[in-house]
């Protein structure tokens, strides 16, 4: 055994060599110890050896070790992508997450791996992505409302996680805006407010949250810097008077208090 033989190692841990694999003598086989082998433990090496034979990939479709099976289906023949769909490995199903058509997608989309159904809702289009809003994973409902078409987004404005909440609220139909402006919080309000135009902020000026009103403060009309001028928060305050030079000359004073 060579000293570059001896660096191999199979997904049991165990030495090996090219000497009397079963692979080597396949017409169709082309593999090189150390880069493309699937009997290698590591991944790439292994997806190597099916890129090289992709005629191959079917016939290790039932091999013991997931990783073997999660690049054989990278590029076995889709007609043989169905019966991966229930593999106990995660890795496995993600693969075919990857390729599956529609037909079968959909069938996955209850998967009990959270990383299978992100792939599910990442490949989903449209109305589809429907059957997908009430997961239990906040990342997979993040990817839906990333994606939902906008007539279905309002289904999401309640949504329990607030990085999903500011997702819809920064794609869904204006009309909604008005609703979304009452979120409890302040991040799903302030990704409202930045779609809002000027003359649509002066309600805001009340809002409990600075950073609320320093946009109102940055973006605001006259109204809303008058509004703004002794507001609690100082930066929010300074950015008011600020930009009230750009208009005609008041006299500040008389609006102190009337926040």
């Amino acid at each position: 055994m060579t000293s570059e033989s001896a660096q191999a190692v199979d997904w049991q841990g165990r030495a090996f060599d090219c000497q009397g694999c079963a692979d080597e003598a396949k017409p169709a086989g082309r593999c090189t110890l150390m880069q493309a082998c699937v009997r290698d433990r590591y991944a790439k090496r292994i997806d190597r050896f099916f890129s090289w034979n992709p005629g191959l990939a079917k016939d290790y479709l039932d091999h013991p070790y997931f990783e073997v099976r999660a690049c054989a289906v990278r590029h076995t023949d889709v007609f043989h992508l169905p019966s991966m769909m229930d593999d106990p490995d995660e890795t496995v199903r993600w693969s075919t997450a990857q390729r599956l058509t529609r037909r079968y997608l959909l069938r996955m989309i209850h998967d009990p791996h959270r990383e299978v159904r992100i792939r599910v809702a990442s490949r989903l289009q449209d109305r589809d992505l429907g059957l997908m809003i009430a997961d239990s994973d906040y990342y997979v409902r993040l990817v839906v409302a990333r994606q939902l078409p906008i007539s279905l987004l309002p289904l999401m404005m309640s949504d329990e996680d607030t990085e999903v909440r500011r997702t819809v609220a920064i794609r869904i139909a204006r009309e909604w805006l008005g609703r979304m402006l009452l979120d409890a919080d302040p991040m799903v309000r302030l990704a409202v407010v930045e779609r809002l135009s000027g003359v649509d902020l002066l309600p805001l000026t009340r809002d409990t949250d600075w950073r609320i009103r320093y946009e109102v403060a940055a973006r605001g009309n006259r109204d809303a810097m008058l509004h703004l001028v002794d507001d609690d928060d100082a930066e929010v305050r300074q950015l008011a008077r600020e930009r009230l030079q750009d208009y005609a000359p008041v006299q500040l004073s008389q609006y102190r208090g009337k926040r």
